[in-house]
């Protein structure tokens, strides 16, 4: 069989399988064979590295890869947002992120840039600017300026945080514009946030009529709804609305998670991001963040464990903002303190791609499934610090090309 075949490596194939040493045949982007290279057939030879699927983030901010403050402000240049936005992409890849679900601030632009090979970074799927109810979670403009002129802050194809709907019409006029300019999903805003202007975690925002309105739309298209979303009044609102998914899931309880599981929600928690922003300084914010953090790991871990027990499908997401996102794979080694290395190897593929409806073409190492691999130089199944680490990643596959590494 013709094609390239990666040999001797241990085999991960995010199914939650044991690994097993095994030889993978890539031809034309797709996983074509599975077993053992023939004699005289083309070879990379990994020298006994962890081959496993391509990670997954389903909840990235490319459009956030600045200093927060200062891009909040308005004081940074598109070319320099730009930059950033691109250096933040081909760092996805770098750290072995070959599919992320950006959860807003990008504009269609950036998904068409690197989809075209133009900058190095991941497959993307992206919401567009986020839904936020008016003066509600994700919008950041100041107390003094007339809210009509927030859209006047986005840059077309680059970069558009949010539209704000101040009713049903409202949100049903900006669901339809963020479709044309690309969105392949909705993302809403149903309770405040821990990085928020103006309001408070224990804010419900968007009624069940408005964020119903949004599941419409969107089952128009074929395509789905994820809510951003702490506390269990906002989660019980979208769930019964017709979302399909839930980000974050600070304050999930056992009859909340029941609920989820019957209309068959996922949740993808965000531990990354929790440690990211306890350096508040740092990134950047603005200290009242530290205090809004108080808790918020703690309540989190336990929601984790009252999800998983209720049987919902757990995805992983790192959430990072500002300008370094590098320790992408961070998630997965919290994750992996939690579980276990194994369960955070499966979330953040498998699920993941069930999730963002790309179950039938990557997330698993299978015989037709798009070749999305990485080879790591030490098994992060054993010392699951090894994903934190984006130097571990020694080859990275998108769609069967070698996208970092060389071939032995």
């Amino acid at each position: 069989m013709t094609g390239t075949w990666l040999v001797g490596g241990i085999v991960a194939d995010g199914s939650g399988a044991d690994p097993v040493a095994a030889d993978v045949c890539v031809r034309d982007g797709v996983i074509t064979a599975i077993g053992r290279a023939p004699s005289g057939a083309a070879v990379v030879d990994l020298g006994g590295m962890v081959l496993t699927p391509g990670l997954i983030d389903a909840h990235v901010h490319l459009g956030l890869s600045s200093p927060i403050r200062a891009q909040f402000g308005f004081r940074i240049p598109a070319a320099e947002l730009a930059a950033d936005i691109f250096a933040a992409a081909g760092q996805a890849l770098d750290a072995g992120f070959t599919t992320v679900r950006d959860t807003g601030g990008i504009d269609g632009g950036v998904v068409g840039v690197i989809a075209k090979g133009k900058v190095r970074g991941p497959r993307v799927l992206s919401c567009g600017p986020v839904q936020c109810q008016t003066g509600g979670h994700g919008y950041y403009g100041a107390a003094w300026e007339p809210t009509e002129l927030w859209e006047a802050h986005h840059v077309p194809g680059l970069c558009a945080l949010s539209l704000m709907s101040g009713n049903a019409d409202e949100l049903r006029r900006n669901v339809r514009e963020s479709f044309r300019r690309g969105a392949g999903f909705l993302k809403l805003c149903v309770t405040g946030g821990v990085v928020g202007g103006h309001d408070r975690l224990d804010d419900t925002q968007f009624t069940h009529e408005e964020i119903a309105v949004a599941v419409q739309e969107a089952r128009a298209r074929g395509t789905y709804v994820t809510v951003h979303a702490h506390n269990n009044a906002g989660i019980r609102n979208a769930v019964r609305a017709g979302v399909r998914c839930v980000e974050h899931g600070t304050a999930i309880d056992e009859p909340t998670a029941r609920l989820m599981r019957e209309h068959d929600v996922a949740l993808v928690p965000t531990f990354a991001v929790v440690e990211q922003l306890t350096d508040a300084e740092g990134m950047d914010l603005d200290p009242r963040t530290r205090n809004r953090l108080h808790g918020v790991r703690r309540r989190m871990e336990a929601a984790l464990e009252v999800s998983r027990a209720a049987g919902l499908r757990i995805g992983l997401g790192s959430d990072l903002i500002g300008p370094d996102q590098r320790r992408r794979g961070r998630e997965l080694s919290l994750r992996a303190a939690l579980e276990s290395p194994m369960r955070a190897l499966v979330s953040a593929t498998s699920v993941n791609a069930d999730i963002l409806g790309l179950g039938g073409s990557v997330g698993m190492i299978r015989v037709g499934m798009r070749a999305d691999l990485v080879a790591w130089r030490r098994d992060p199944l054993h010392d699951p610090a090894v994903f934190a680490d984006p130097d571990m990643a020694a080859l990275v596959f998108k769609d069967g090309l070698m996208m970092k590494g060389e071939s032995r």
